[in-house]
């Protein structure tokens, strides 16, 4: 597979539609350190996957089963194409450490969360349960401990009386399409 002079190749995997994968491709196509060439998800009918073919990115729906079918053609598709980093993007399964070991590359995650606080799922309602006055997101390095790597970037959203679920969501998912670009940019300006 051929590499682009000057850019990293990256895949992102997905689950859902795809809105930090949209972020990350604008981003891509704007003289960025990144060309995203391959798509992955584990939901063969996930929105995202239609949006990166409209992009002319390649991109495979693997289910996700309890054996490691995913991990497995996901590392044969990482090699295939060449990847030279991993961002996970709405990506609802947690990889193996069999997986990052063998994929000895960076692995980027977005959490909807001011990292270390709220790791794993329920971001939003945990932190509107526990009367926090801010939230965030956090772009962190990928390892073996869910949700522990090391922070790349973060960014925090005040957390109004009237908020729900639904309105923190969107105010952070705002965000993160804001800091995911910025943090690849200073993490891979600092390699």
């Amino acid at each position: 597979m051929e590499k682009y002079p000057g850019k990293k190749n990256v895949a992102v995997f997905i689950s859902g539609r795809g809105s930090n994968l949209k972020s990350l491709i604008k981003y891509s196509k704007r003289n960025s350190l990144i060309k995203i060439i391959l798509v992955i998800s584990n939901n063969p009918d996930a929105k995202g996957l239609k949006y990166a073919s409209k992009s002319k990115i390649k991109n495979y729906g693997i289910k996700f089963t309890k054996n490691s079918n995913f991990e497995n053609n996901s590392l044969k598709l990482l090699k295939k194409y060449n990847i030279d980093m991993l961002c996970l993007a709405g990506f609802m399964k947690v990889l193996s450490g069999n997986f990052i070991k063998k994929f000895s590359k960076p692995i980027l995650n977005i959490h909807p969360s001011l990292l270390p606080k709220y790791k794993g799922l329920n971001t939003h309602e945990r932190a509107i349960g526990n009367r926090d006055s801010f939230t965030g997101a956090s772009v962190h390095k990928v390892t073996e401990k869910l949700d522990s790597g090391k922070v790349i970037l973060q960014k925090k959203v005040k957390i109004s009386k009237s908020d729900n679920v639904r309105s923190l969501k969107k105010k952070v998912l705002k965000i993160e399409h804001e800091i995911y670009p910025k943090a690849i940019d200073k993490f891979l300006t600092n390699l």
